[in-house]
């Protein structure tokens, strides 16, 4: 079942059919949300196995898969970071699918090529070219942030987000079956068909209305990007948005090993690890178009708050977990939070941001989630090697708590925008 406009039920096909026929932006919805699902599940299918191939490629110990695993994770967001504000600012000026598009083709190329390495270096390298190149979500969150209608937008970032989720979920659930079945290159290349299949859909199914803005006289005073970007609020949105990707990176490269520690055997190993990885997704996707209505309603800033306190309390129990269905069953709840993270703070930044920045706005955004996303791995690595694994679900949920306290003081005036 999925939700007309009124919120209604309706059936699948009344759904399929009704794509021409309703609004406008209803169609562009729901391409983008396929395209996101079909992309987001070809990059997360190297997850649950990623330490496994970097065996293969001869780094036999599980401190040294751990440390090329954080470091493709971390340098591959690090680059994201630094050029995802440079994609939105040609956004704005040139649109926001053509952006779109690139993101895609870019993230086929670079998953199936990694299939064809024979050295973790050279991995590391498609990594950094994915990092610099990709970056779908931003570039379909600014999309949808600008068709659609102010009342319907957290509905349409959640949806958005309730792909992303999905994607993570079945990724890794795929990835980890289809390794153990066809082995680690097929299903890279797999990965990477599916990311190409994401590019022909928003070829043929996203329709974006763009006017170009218009350049700025010479002479004439500058916008104010730059000061609503460093503003209180903005800022504050954006440093969730660090701590958000902190926290559901920072255990990644360790999940898969803490699994195999907890399992005391390698057979099935990466079903069970794509199975921990993929849950939270699973949750997160059924939970976040909810959240994402219920803010257009109720306020996003309430829902953004407690969503992160919520991920902060379920994320220190997976540190006393005997067994791997422990960290999945508490993964499943940690999700059921994460699903209104991101959809509350992308509505927050959409409220307060003009439609002709949004897309250098969302390009800043993408960038504090990357730098999150490059320090996640790194911190959370290093800290299992230093104080063990089980430390690190600790601090992540610490930090997460602390980014709520921070939030709450921090937005006490509720500036105009927050209280949307």
């Amino acid at each position: 079942m999925v939700e007309k406009d009124s919120g209604a039920p309706i059936s699948i096909n009344s759904w399929m059919s009704g794509l021409s026929s309703g609004p406008p932006w209803r169609k562009t919805l729901y391409g983008i949300w396929l395209a996101q699902l079909l992309v987001i599940t070809g990059f997360s299918m190297r997850a649950p196995f990623m330490p496994q191939y970097l065996k293969e490629l001869g780094v036999t110990s599980s401190e040294g898969q751990a440390y090329w695993t954080g470091l493709m994770l971390s340098f591959g967001a690090g680059m994201q970071a630094i050029t995802s504000p440079i994609w939105g600012s040609v956004a704005d000026r040139y649109g926001r699918k053509p952006m779109l598009i690139r993101a895609q083709f870019a993230a086929f190329t670079t998953i199936t090529l990694s299939a064809f390495v024979i050295a973790p270096w050279q991995m590391l390298g498609l990594r950094l070219v994915e990092g610099a190149m990709t970056g779908t979500v931003a570039a379909a969150t600014a999309l949808i942030a600008a068709a659609m209608p102010r009342e319907r937008l957290g509905y349409g970032l959640g949806m958005v987000q309730t792909a992303v989720f999905s994607g993570s979920a079945l990724g890794p659930l795929f990835g980890g079956v289809l390794a153990d079945s066809i082995g680690y290159r097929p299903t890279i290349i797999v990965s990477g068909m599916m990311a190409g299949a994401a590019g022909l859909v928003t070829i043929f199914t996203v329709k974006e209305i763009f006017i170009r803005p218009a350049r700025r006289p010479k002479g004439a005073p500058r916008d104010s990007t730059w000061k609503l970007i460093l503003g209180p609020t903005l800022l504050s949105l954006m440093m969730s948005l660090l701590v958000i990707r902190f926290a559901s990176s920072a255990v990644q490269p360790i999940t898969p090993i803490f699994v195999e520690q907890l399992s005391h055997t390698s057979t099935g190993v990466n079903t069970l690890a794509g199975l921990t990885l993929g849950i939270l997704g699973i949750t997160s996707a059924i939970s976040s178009i909810y959240l994402g209505k219920m803010g257009d309603r109720q306020g996003h800033f309430r829902i953004l708050f407690l969503c992160l306190i919520g991920a902060g309390v379920i994320y220190i129990p997976m540190a006393a977990s005997q067994h791997p269905w422990h960290l999945i069953v508490l993964q499943a709840i940690f999700g059921l939070f994460a699903g209104g993270l991101i959809p509350a703070a992308n509505a927050l930044i959409a409220n307060v941001t003009d439609d002709s920045k949004r897309g250098m706005v969302f390009g800043f955004m993408n960038t504090f989630g990357s730098i999150g996303g490059f320090a996640g791995p790194l911190i959370g690595a290093a800290w299992a090697g230093a104080f063990g694994i089980r430390s690190t679900f600790v601090l992540t949920g610490v930090i997460l708590l602390a980014m709520a306290i921070w939030l709450w003081f921090t937005n006490q005036r509720r500036p105009m925008g927050m209280r949307e």
